[in-house]
């Protein structure tokens, strides 16, 4: 059973910044996440701004309980090398109990634009060892009472998902990447669910109806995150914005890899707000 408690979430890294709010941005994602006395690093962004971003808000990242990857791509790992010089710095002045890392087994696979440059995680799973413990896992996750890695995402429906974002090594050979490392967390609210995606490389709604399923709920308060729309198919927008209309989200934060063309699309169906580095998101459990 689950049970609702608050979460807060902080965007650490967006491609846009709030006005006003003197943040840095690139085109990345990372947030943190704190629930029920347990702080998720969701994501590290392309490089070291994130960590910048975190000290401006006065946020410790030296004391999270886990990190969270949602996929293997450099704009969402490429932070994890100043991260582990934070923890090396860390630990030459004391010991401390080390995060868990939370991804899919494919998530250090090499990936690359045919014989173009590598954009996959250029810190690999050996380099973590030291800082982390690691859970590679296919199937869903448990992080606290309320929050959930929803680990490989069913891919059922027909207009998502169908074009491969460069190559992967498989057993030596190049072949299409179609990301099957790409995950999204969940949280459950006491308005419904809170899915939290980093690009949605495995579809938006493919991706919602993971969260149900997992957590048995159908009720959606939030979703948060990339959507992975850009310049999409026009049969893809529509399909995704019919898809969103009857799910009913109370609220969408779509950004990242989202265009303004299907933000546009998508504010027509759901109550769709900005997002920018800095952004506080708080969720209640009544």
């Amino acid at each position: 059973m689950w049970y609702t408690c608050s979460m807060k979430l902080t965007v650490l890294m967006d491609n846009n910044t709030l006005i006003d709010r003197y943040f840095y941005g690139e085109p990345a994602v990372s947030y943190l996440i704190e629930t029920e006395g347990e702080k998720v690093l969701f994501d590290t962004g392309y490089s070291g701004a994130f960590i910048m971003n975190a000290r401006k808000l006065d946020m410790d990242l030296l004391d999270i309980d886990y990190l969270v990857l949602s996929h293997g791509h450099i704009d969402h790992t490429g932070g994890l090398e100043p991260l582990l010089k934070l923890f090396m710095e860390k630990s030459l002045r004391a010991s401390a109990d080390k995060p868990e890392l939370i991804a899919h087994p494919s998530v250090f696979s090499r990936k690359f634009f045919h014989k173009g440059p590598e954009i996959g995680s250029l810190v690999q799973k050996d380099s973590l060892l030291p800082f982390f413990t690691m859970k590679l896992s296919k199937k869903p996750v448990v992080l606290s009472k309320n929050l959930l890695f929803l680990g490989e995402i069913d891919r059922k429906n027909s207009f998502e998902s169908r074009v491969p974002v460069g190559k992967t090594m498989r057993e030596g050979t190049a072949v299409d990447d179609f990301v099957p490392d790409d995950s999204a967390l969940v949280y459950t609210s006491g308005e419904g669910l809170v899915i939290i995606t980093g690009c949605s490389h495995s579809g938006i709604c493919n991706i919602i109806a993971a969260a149900q399923k997992a957590t048995g709920i159908k009720r959606i308060a939030d979703i948060i995150g990339g959507f992975h729309l850009l310049d999409p198919p026009e049969e893809q927008l529509e399909e995704t914005a019919a898809y969103l209309d009857k799910a009913g989200p109370k609220t969408l934060h779509a950004c990242h890899c989202t265009d303004l063309q299907s933000k546009i699309r998508l504010s027509a169906v759901s109550d769709l707000k900005e997002v920018g580095s800095g952004l506080v998101l708080e969720y209640s459990d009544r």
